[in-house]
């Protein structure tokens, strides 16, 4: 069994201010990282990434970085130590002047664990998408007060 997904959505800014929404700690900890982000995303750095859902900081080892295009990712699938998923995020400039995102993420094992963490990770993503979009939008912290 291959435990993967993709999700997407359209964020209404240039691409470069999306993607530095993502690389830059600072930033990414606004709207994603409800714990803080530690780090900028850099081709072979490891960062790490606190959520108050999922206290502790988790190492996030970072494995290309392509600017305002794709970054690639590894982190240890939750309830399966010793194995990282590989997540990738690219990013797409639009005719209209949005940029559409794309988080893809594989690399589970085929149990029941690692379906229900392959399924918690796709649900944590598609909330980092909705909460990056009206950060970036609107100035509004979606996630604040939501896990804690």
């Amino acid at each position: 069994m291959d435990l993967k997904f993709t999700v997407g959505g359209r964020i209404s800014k240039p691409i470069a201010e999306v993607f530095e929404a993502v690389v830059n700690p600072d930033q990414l900890s606004e709207f994603f990282t409800t714990g803080g982000a530690r780090g900028r995303i850099e081709p072979g750095t490891e960062v790490t990434w606190d959520f108050h859902d999922f206290p502790g900081a988790f190492p996030v080892r970072v494995q290309e970085v392509v600017a305002n295009e794709k970054i690639v990712l590894q982190w240890e699938a939750d309830g399966a130590p010793g194995t990282w998923t590989t997540v990738t995020i690219t990013f797409q400039a639009l005719e209209d002047g949005r940029t559409y995102v794309r988080i893809s993420e594989y690399g589970w094992p085929g149990t029941d664990t690692g379906l229900k963490s392959c399924l918690g990770n796709c649900e944590g993503w598609t909330g980092m998408l909705c909460a990056m979009k009206v950060w970036l939008e609107h100035g509004i912290r979606l996630r604040d007060g939501f896990y804690k």
